[in-house]
């Protein structure tokens, strides 16, 4: 299973989010991106690709861990900012971004403990994608559009063990699909 650990904004989030994407998508240029649909709106906190079913219990056992050891903290999506000189544009987060970087660093640790291989360790960087180019574009009318955006606060309380399914069908837009695999409660709560 291609598999991947997140934090997923509420739906009221998401609906101010959706707003902000609509008012983006009418600057000039906008065409030019692949936007992503709302099921992709996440905080990707470890990305693990493909991981052998027989790894996944393991890995589910750690992160649970991993979430039991975190206490829930409040988040608000803001901001943003591009990866890649255009190659993807991003909002990100305000609040406890530390404990956001302290959950992603255990997801991390969760899946090198549970032997998923994962490569070099980088410093996670909180954010949450909302479109990709596979050129560079010049993203930076977007981004200065996304200074003033401050959604409201949440209190993260899970942590999620979401699969995803890449497109098949070779349509042009299609988006992966993605699947919640199990969510775990923040510091025992729940």
């Amino acid at each position: 299973m291609r598999l991947f650990a997140a934090v997923l904004p509420p739906g009221d989030v998401v609906e101010e989010l959706a707003a902000e994407v609509t008012r983006l998508r009418r600057l000039p240029g906008a065409g030019r991106l692949r936007w992503t649909a709302r099921p992709g709106w996440h905080f990707t906190l470890a990305f693990y690709g493909e991981v052998a079913d027989d790894v996944v219990p393991a890995l589910s056992d750690r992160l649970a861990r991993a979430a039991h050891r975190t206490a829930p903290f409040p988040l608000s999506l803001a901001g943003g900012g591009q990866f890649g000189r255009g190659r993807a544009l991003w909002t990100g987060a305000r609040g406890d971004v530390e404990a956001l970087r302290l959950l992603a660093d255990r997801a991390e640790a969760a899946a090198r403990k549970a032997g998923v291989p994962m490569g070099e360790h980088r410093r996670y960087t909180a954010h949450l994608t909302l479109a990709r180019s596979r050129d560079a574009v010049d993203v930076r009318p977007y981004v200065a559009a996304l200074t003033e955006f401050a959604g409201e606060s949440w209190t993260v309380a899970d942590l999620a063990l979401v699969r995803s399914r890449l497109p098949t069908s070779g349509v042009p837009g299609e988006q992966p699909r993605y699947e919640v695999v199990e969510r775990w409660a923040l510091g025992g709560a729940g």
